[in-house]
């Protein structure tokens, strides 16, 4: 324990042993692997290798809690949901060592492992049980000490001959009597006409004990037309609830909008020590919620804890480890960049070097994120933003107030992954543009937010070489929105939707058809000697000489016959700006696969648009270091509970 323990502790279970909730054998590996046909023992430090472990049967699943190991087989409970990632625990909490308790039932041998940082794995102990006719229980006191910079704890189970049970098993710790009472919350989910998806993760929620003993309350801030409490299962989730849900109803006034409400409707209930941002098209691991409650706990001090993302349609494929934003372009993206994204239904937690190093975020994503009531009532909900940077922008401004945020191994949700999506080419680009830059001008430590502007111009350059006008329009919008001021933040965040919407119709890059015959065959006046392809540029240098060709042909007049019939067809992998800046006019897919969009090239409104960019991003960088005072003299303002109350109502 750490020096501030007092003489008096208690026991706090920190991580149980957990069994899937549904009998799917897609994400069992997440939780067991077994019949291994490995050797009945490794040496110490011996890697595990070998091939993916062969797939279990369900039926060995015999409750939430217990497992069944046939005879002479081999179970890890080296997994993701099951091994404790004690390198997290050491870094940020006040536990310096834990206990493995297990039941065990049969004869069997238990193994104890640890790994490192860079993934080695060591034997730490080992325990052989007889035949006894009942349950034996087992207990390992483990050190945290060699866990600076990664690394896990788990165990082995090899059964005897006639096969062996694990009854239950958990991981605890001796903590300070003042933090033996568990924390409780309230869950916030938002939703936008997803009923289906909203009573399923209420039923989650309702199904497990554990999670019912520390959930004050599930408010759910229905901001759609199809309302869950219409769905099928409504009433039997409500149920299961037991008086813990509430249902408010509210302007679409986005991601922002509905977590901010529930955070304060949290704040004025005044009953909860934390508040679960969720959103509505999840499945959790409801344990995963009750671990990252227990973490908070048990922090050194006040911690936003965030729950890592599997992908709703791959499940057992872990798609975001951690996220981070990087300071001179103030761009997000993965921290491990090189092996984000893991498939451990073919790779072991155990055998996957990358997952064995503690991974420090900046922010969270808001899919699943713990946030102490006491930062929310000291720096404020979140700005007012609609949709994106909403997470990243509160955890900077929580680091600001000394609170850091945590993305924790074995607390997560499955949730629809952005790699078949690219939502900077429809309405949300407006949102993508302007949040970026208002948290910039917020957050960035450069006085001119470092290559922030730069790098805006750059991007718009190419949506306007690949004829991409609505794209271009939205960003123009989302910037002149931002030279106006703060005030404009709360003051349209429920009516800029609607404008949005209709620069996108006005456009035929957003006027997307479902029906593959819908466009005409593709045909071209001249083809090049040298063929159709286009070769994607290798260097800086080809860059700037793909831009000066499509910038030429940008000014020059359109073929007549691509009026009628388009040049070609790109699938949405190919529809780079270097390829679609060839084309008079092309359908491109969309990157969902739904269909297709036919762009056509307009030298018009290239070069208006190309003049309007220009000058905006220069007023944007003149003006920024005024800009940037402006925010931040309003971000009290933007956040507090008063502002956001009018905005609920509909009075601001």
């Amino acid at each position: 324990m750490s020096p501030e323990t007092s003489a008096q502790t208690v026991t706090r279970v920190l991580q149980r042993v957990v069994l899937p909730l549904e009998a799917d054998q897609d994400i069992l590996p997440l939780y067991v692997e077994g019949a291994q046909q490995q050797p009945v023992a490794l040496l110490a430090g011996e890697r595990a290798h070998g091939a993916p472990a062969d797939r279990q049967d369900l039926s060995q699943v015999l409750s939430r809690r217990s497992y069944a190991v046939r005879a002479q087989e081999r179970t890890s409970f080296g997994t993701y949901f099951n091994a404790f990632p004690a390198s997290y625990w050491r870094r940020w909490t006040i536990i310096d060592q834990v206990t493995l308790r297990v039941e065990l039932t049969g004869a069997a041998d238990l193994i104890v492992y640890r790994s490192n940082a860079k993934g080695n794995v060591y034997r730490v102990d080992s325990v052989s049980t007889t035949e006894t006719g009942g349950a034996q229980e087992l207990s390992f006191t483990l050190p945290l000490s060699t866990f600076a910079d990664g690394g896990w704890y788990w165990f082995d189970v090899i059964a005897g001959e006639s096969g062996a049970t694990v009854e239950s098993a958990h991981w605890e710790a001796e903590v300070p009597a003042d933090r033996a009472t568990p924390g409780t919350l309230t869950i916030a989910v938002t939703t936008l006409n997803r009923p289906d998806d909203v009573v399923a993760l209420l039923g989650q929620h309702g199904a497990d004990e554990a999670l019912l003993n520390i959930l004050d309350e599930v408010i759910v801030v229905d901001q759609g037309k199809q309302h869950p409490t219409d769905a099928e299962g409504f009433v039997e989730a409500e149920k299961g609830l037991d008086g813990r849900l509430r249902v408010i109803l509210q302007a679409n006034l986005g991601g922002s909008g509905g977590f901010s409400r529930g955070m304060s409707e949290t704040l004025d209930a005044d009953k909860s020590d934390y508040v679960l941002i969720s959103d509505d098209d999840v499945r959790t691991e409801p344990e995963g919620i009750v671990r990252a409650a227990t973490f908070a706990d048990l922090a050194r001090r006040r911690t936003i804890v965030g729950g890592q993302m599997f992908s709703m349609f791959d499940r057992p494929y872990l798609h975001s480890m951690g996220e981070r934003i990087q300071p001179w372009r103030f761009w997000w993206g993965p921290v491990l960049k090189d092996s984000e994204g893991h498939h451990l239904d073919r790779e072991s937690l155990r055998s996957t070097r990358e997952l064995h190093r503690r991974v420090d975020v900046d922010y969270n994503g808001w899919w699943m994120t713990l946030i102490p009531v006491s930062v929310v009532r000291e720096i404020g909900l979140s700005l007012p933003l609609f949709i994106k940077w909403d997470d990243a922008e509160y955890s900077l401004r929580a680091r600001k107030a000394g609170v850091p945020t945590v993305t924790l191994p074995g607390a997560a949700v499955w949730h629809v992954p952005w790699t078949d999506k690219d939502d900077t080419l429809d309405w949300q680009a407006y949102y993508h543009e302007r949040n970026r830059f208002v948290a910039a001008l917020l957050h960035s430590q450069y006085e001119y937010g470092g290559r922030v502007v730069r790098e805006s111009l750059i991007h718009q350059v190419r949506h306007l070489l690949a004829s991409q006008y609505s794209v271009a329009e939205l960003r123009l919008m989302a910037l002149e929105d931002l030279l106006s001021g703060p005030e404009h933040l709360h003051a349209q965040i429920g009516t800029r939707l609607g404008d949005i919407r209709a620069v996108r119709a006005a456009n035929p890059d957003s006027k997307v058809a479902t029906d593959p015959g819908a466009f005409p065959a593709p045909r071209r006046e001249k083809i090049s000697r040298k063929g159709e392809g286009v070769t994607a540029p290798t260097n800086r240098l080809g860059m700037l000489k793909m831009a000066a060709i499509g910038a030429v042909k940008q000014l020059r007049p359109t073929r007549e016959l691509a009026a009628h019939h388009p040049e070609a067809e790109v699938p949405a992998a190919d529809a780079k700006w270097w390829v679609l800046s060839q084309f008079d006019s092309a359908v491109v897919s969309t990157s969902d696969g739904t269909g297709a969009a036919w762009y056509h090239r307009d030298p018009q409104r290239f070069r208006t648009l190309m003049t309007r960019s220009i000058n905006v991003h220069q007023q944007v960088l003149r003006a920024w270091p005024t800009l940037s005072k402006e925010y931040k003299d309003a971000i009290d303002d933007l956040v507090g509970q008063d502002a956001w109350k009018q905005t609920f109502g509909g009075e601001r």
